[in-house]
């Protein structure tokens, strides 16, 4: 199998290069893509040092699958001809996954969305993926009518650029900003840009992307992205208001059984998720589990995950190894 991933010099392309290694996805000869100033550097995978080539020597290549992570104006530029010349693509940007025709999918929750004319199939934004992977199976369960969730965003959805400042303004050292502020000591109420609505793209993403992944638009989803100086996992207080009352023993069962979460919820030993236990973890850990008194059928649910890793990179991977169990790639 010929794999290309497009952007593999970026922070979420290295890790694609890691994940597919890592889980021996079926490899036979890669080519990492990049940008014109990228091309002829090399790259890691497998113990072997591999040279980055064009987008278009790996369109010509005909791989069977292509990973993206270079952004939506790439994306937009290059998936389409990819997937013209047969490639079955996967892509972590934005630039998909509201277009109807364009499936976009968390492997656990809703890989029936692909289909054998899928050549364009979007992953979607890290924050939504930790989020319906605890939702998920509750939704099934108990219909969720409404959904309030806070995020605390690590610095690395950001980019390389971000980590410098974090790591710049901890020395002392003055340097280019990612943000319009200091981020060290400091939590930023803003992922991305301002919308006309008075939420950010990152905070709309989470309201639409829901809908669409657990193919419910009656749910209602409201939403605050906030950045803060953490290096390694996003974290997200949500609160669920449900169509039906809930066990709180059973919400217990259901997430424990769940392909990819973690249960860590022990409040009397002081267990709870937190970033530093997520990184370079592939699951998604649940927590600080509670029922809302405030408010009926209601219930407090604290999500931490790897925002490089299930929140983008494995996500990918995943959706091209179910893609090959069933048939339709490879």
């Amino acid at each position: 199998m010929k794999v290309a991933v497009v952007g593999a010099t970026g922070m979420v392309g290295r890790m694609m290069l890691k994940v597919l290694e890592e889980r021996n996805f079926p490899v036979d000869v890669l080519y990492p893509a990049a940008s014109e100033k990228s091309v002829g550097k090399e790259v890691t995978f497998k113990g072997k040092q591999i040279k980055v080539v064009s987008v278009m020597e790996a369109v010509e290549a005909k791989p069977e699958v292509a990973l993206f992570s270079a952004g939506a104006s790439v994306s937009k530029e290059w998936a389409p001809v990819f997937a013209e010349n047969g490639t079955v693509v996967i892509d972590n940007s934005s630039a998909w996954r509201m277009e109807p025709e364009i499936p976009l999918v968390i492997p656990e929750i809703n890989i029936h969305a692909v289909g054998e004319n899928s050549k364009i199939i979007a992953n979607p934004n890290c924050s939504t993926i930790q989020m319906l992977m605890a939702l998920a199976p509750l939704h099934r369960e108990y219909r969720i009518k409404r959904i309030v969730v806070s995020t605390y965003q690590s610095i690395t959805g950001t980019g390389v650029k971000a980590v410098t400042q974090l790591e710049n303004e901890r020395q002392g050292i003055r340097g280019e900003m990612a943000y319009p502020y200091q981020i060290d000591m400091n939590c930023i109420p803003q992922c991305d840009v301002f919308l006309d609505n008075g939420y950010t793209k990152e905070e709309m993403k989470l309201v639409n992307e829901t809908r669409k992944i657990l193919e419910d638009d009656t749910i209602m989803v409201t939403a605050t992205a906030v950045r803060v100086p953490v290096v390694g996992g996003h974290s997200e207080s949500v609160n669920i208001e449900f169509e039906k009352e809930y066990d709180i023993n059973r919400v217990m069962d259901l997430l424990s059984s769940t392909q990819g979460v973690i249960l860590y919820d022990n409040p009397q030993e002081k267990k709870y998720p937190m970033p530093i236990l997520s990184h370079d973890k592939d699951e998604v850990f649940v927590g600080r589990i509670r029922r809302d008194y405030s408010r009926e059928k209601s219930l407090n649910i604290w999500v931490v995950a790897d925002n490089i890793r299930k929140g983008a990179a494995t996500n990918a991977v995943q959706i091209g190894e179910a893609m090959i169990r069933s048939g339709l790639l490879g």
